[in-house]
């Protein structure tokens, strides 16, 4: 994502990144403050170089991620800052542009009618669902992906892409996390079984259960990123990983979304 000088995104990402490294969390810790350099806004970072991403979407490895997950999240809790937004556009189903996705002109300049149908019908039902909770919304790592982390000696090294932070609810970031955690390049969506590892080990980690409602938040979440990416694939005319896999799956996670 793209910062600018102005864009409080970066300040609030960039106080939560250095809050988490000073107390110990495995981030690079940032060396300045934002500046604006033209248009766009950069900062200087600790280089933190090595390790290797955690490779796989089994249900054991999902349970590691959401272990990882739930420690995020608890040191997050506390962080004061203003919410970052506008949300990624992966999670930003809580647009108020027009149509079911984010208004976003290098996407909507493409032929929509390369994007399936089903992809489409799963990412209304998906933010139908998401649109109608009244969840409290919270800080949460919003890329929670293979590529962004590092790993050393199987312990957890580094946590990286902290412009990705958002500002929703607790169980849809979970859920977010839960369908893209095995994702480098191309991304793809986790297994069904392997999402629901992830949420049962994130719950156990952070010492409480989901409501059913949650539950039904975290599967809509996890769908939603899906088919954003599905959508990215068919408009760019990329192999359909993504698209592939909600042909396969949207009806089962739908249901477990209560859409």
């Amino acid at each position: 994502m793209s910062w600018h000088a102005t864009d409080c995104r970066a300040v609030s990402c960039l106080a939560a990144q250095s809050r988490l490294a000073e107390r110990g969390f495995p981030c690079p810790r940032p060396l300045t403050p934002v500046v604006g350099v033209g248009a766009p806004a950069v900062h200087a970072e600790e280089s933190r170089p090595g390790g290797e991403p955690l490779r796989g979407n089994s249900p054991d490895i999902a349970a590691r991620y959401a272990e990882v997950f739930a420690r995020l999240m608890a040191e997050l809790a506390d962080a004061t800052v203003a919410p970052p937004l506008p949300n990624p556009r992966w999670v930003r189903w809580d647009h108020t542009d027009a149509g079911t996705w984010p208004a976003l002109d290098f996407l909507d300049e493409r032929d929509q009618s390369a994007v399936p149908a089903y992809v489409v019908e799963a990412a209304d039902r998906a933010r139908t669902r998401l649109l109608a909770t009244e969840l409290p919304c919270v800080l949460g790592h919003a890329d929670f992906e293979a590529q962004n982390l590092r790993w050393r000696d199987g312990e957890l090294w580094a946590v990286h892409d902290w412009d990705s932070l958002a500002w929703q609810p607790e169980a849809a970031l979970v859920g977010a996390a839960s369908g893209a955690f095995s994702s480098e390049s191309p991304p793809t969506l986790a297994p069904v079984e392997s999402s629901a590892a992830f949420l049962a080990a994130y719950e156990e980690a952070r010492g409480h259960g989901f409501t059913a409602e949650e539950r039904e938040i975290a599967w809509a979440a996890g769908l939603w990123v899906a088919v954003h990416n599905a959508r990215w694939e068919a408009l760019h005319g990329d192999p359909p990983n993504c698209g592939d896999a909600v042909r396969l799956q949207a009806g089962e996670r739908l249901a477990r979304a209560g859409g």
